[in-house]
């Protein structure tokens, strides 16, 4: 993110709203997502007065407010900005910290608070915001001295941005909004635990991985969201090209080298490829880039690349042996290690029966799905919004489950920053309003949330936002009335028992949600209808023959448009390794 520079050092006396405000703008934020109240109204009035620098944007709850802030953050790599008032407003937030944490998100949430003298008191909308966050960000203040604003700020957005990102919540007190003081926006920052050595691979620690892979026969490449995040996509394809080693990724790597890529091995872990997990299980050598050892990827993690030995290079040292031992661990920036690993690497000896083994496995199995099905599968759908919608180079956002996976799965992505999902924290409500802050971020750009019922209904008000923004957000419904993903696990591990997962009407008012369903024809809620009450354009689906032209209309569309796809509940999203199991253990059908 551009930083700009203030006309003067010392400028004119202001008020503590406004230092605040002027300090976003001095450094670089144009877009800022924010839901009023009482302790955060001078703000707002400084945001009014800020118009033309800076555009806000209203939510239409402040959980989609901090959503949309990643979806900005995501798409860009820049910071995302968002704004809550005290109380519940500041709560509401939680969530979206907690997510943005565990998927190392840059970002910036500031909180209005009640009046610094009645803090501590149980004041109306009074809670202590930063105590609830301070296990779920990556720093956090409160803001005591309206002297202490422009040096807060500046930290705020260093600590958001450098080393391992994440991010940071700034609590200011109403009264020190309205407090005055002649600002010095070039204060020097102070963070004495906060030591950012530079994080450079040593020469010789470069030489040692570059001769494990000369003399591996077995390697694999593991890219995680590590690699998007330090910009290193083009080293990691260069790496890929000059060795021929295979790529799988994690679910926050897709992208990071093309899924159509001629060593792609797709996504890893629980419901990743047969032939990724089979590749790891049997590798001699596994390059963990940017990557933290997720349980979904490692499944059993005594088992996990048993027989291989493992580089491990990522920028947080935290990360570096917490899950799984490495034989070759570098604490560096990937972008710098891989760029000097690229300049001595050369190919491994000799990996041609590897690559036709993996071949052979690619072949043998393929991600798939039924293609005589009458109706649509949410796979079905995925892939045609894929072929249609990839020469746009679209932005894809996701909620949370089946939908999720089996956009992972079936969309075929070639480039970072267009895929955003909630993978460490899972949340549900995330696609919508992340799309919004990713269409925010690029105006001219397709941006379309694949969504499940279940999910999209969590933060369903955001329609309004887009709509009043003029924000033309896609949604592809793919509309199971369940939650899929429950129901999935209920089917595998519960003997189908059905606990609370039917989302339609049910026949018996008194039933406690055994999918006592009305039928097929009944299709509750009706989000056609829902749609156009928002004033979005909106279709409904359920033949084959119809998604064609359904999906072209929605991509067509200028504006925001939901289409509502009829897809069967009982469809399982496989492969599947079950928690805490091995490739071994592997469910194909």
């Amino acid at each position: 993110m551009a930083t700009r520079t203030p006309s003067s050092t010392s400028a004119q006396v202001s008020t503590g709203a406004d230092i605040l405000i002027q300090s976003l703008v001095n450094h670089g934020v144009e877009t800022i997502f924010a839901y009023p109240g009482g302790a955060s109204m001078p703000l707002h009035q400084s945001l009014r007065r800020f118009h033309g620098q800076l555009r806000t944007i209203l939510p239409r709850h402040e959980q989609g407010g901090g959503f949309a802030a990643q979806g900005y953050a995501r798409s860009t790599g820049r910071v995302g900005v968002c704004m809550a008032t005290s109380g519940p407003g500041a709560t509401n937030l939680v969530t979206a910290l907690a997510d943005a944490k565990l998927d190392s998100i840059p970002m910036v949430a500031i909180t209005g608070q009640v009046p610094t003298p009645v803090i501590g008191s149980d004041a109306f909308q009074e809670t202590p915001i930063v105590e609830v966050c301070r296990g779920i960000t990556k720093h956090h203040y409160l803001i005591t001295d309206v002297e202490d604003i422009p040096r807060v700020a500046k930290e705020a957005f260093h600590i958001a941005t450098t080393g391992r990102p994440g991010p940071v919540l700034i609590d200011i007190p109403k009264n020190i909004q309205i407090a005055t003081t002649a600002p010095n926006y070039d204060v020097a920052m102070d963070l004495p635990g906060y030591l950012l050595e530079e994080r450079v691979a040593k020469p010789e620690q470069i030489r040692r991985v570059a001769a494990a892979i000369k003399q591996s026969k077995r390697p694999i490449i593991y890219a995680g969201g590590g690699i998007i995040t330090a910009g290193a996509s083009d080293e990691l394809r260069a790496l890929a090209a000059k060795t021929g080693i295979p790529v799988a990724t994690t679910v926050m790597g897709l992208g990071a080298y093309p899924n159509e890529g001629p060593l792609s091995l797709d996504m890893l872990g629980m419901h990743g490829s047969v032939y990724a997990n089979q590749a790891v299980n049997e590798a001699d050598l596994l390059l963990a880039l940017g990557v933290r050892f997720d349980d979904r990827v490692t499944g059993k993690v005594a088992e996990f690349c048993k027989h291989g030995k493992i580089v491990h290079i990522d920028i947080d040292p935290s990360e570096i042996n917490k899950i799984k031992t490495a034989h070759y661990p570098i604490v560096a920036d990937l972008k710098t290690a891989l760029g000097e690993l690229n300049q001595i690497v050369e190919p491994p000896d000799d990996i041609r029966d590897w690559i036709t083994q993996v071949e052979t496995w690619k072949q043998a199995d393929p991600f798939r799905y039924d293609e005589s099905f009458d109706g649509i599968l949410a796979q079905h759908a995925i892939s045609e919004l894929w072929q249609q919608s990839i020469d746009h180079d679209p932005v894809v956002a996701v909620g949370v489950g089946q939908h999720q996976m089996w956009t992972a799965q079936f969309f075929k992505f070639r480039n970072p920053r267009t895929f955003m999902s909630s993978s460490g924290l899972g949340t549900m409500g995330f696609g919508l309003p992340a799309a919004m802050g990713a269409q925010a971020a690029h105006p001219g750009r397709l941006v379309v949330d694949i969504d499940g019922d279940g999910s999209f209904l969590m933060n369903v008000q955001e329609l309004a936002a887009c709509v009043c923004e003029k924000l033309p957000v896609k949604v592809l419904l793919l509309n199971n009335q369940h939650l899929g993903m429950v129901v999935q696990w209920e089917d595998r591990f519960m003997q189908g028992n059905r606990a609370h997962t039917y989302l339609g009407p049910i026949d018996n008012p008194e039933a406690t949600g055994d999918g006592n369903g009305l039928g097929p024809d009944v299709r509750y809620p009706d989000f056609v209808s829902i749609a156009k009450g928002f004033g979005c354009g909106a279709a409904y689906v359920k033949k084959k023959s119809d998604l064609k032209a359904a999906i072209a209309e929605m991509i067509a569309y200028d504006g925001p448009f939901v289409l509502d796809v009829e897809v069967p509940y009982q469809e399982h999203v496989l492969p599947m390794i079950p928690t805490n199991m091995t490739v071994k253990d592997l469910i194909k059908e």
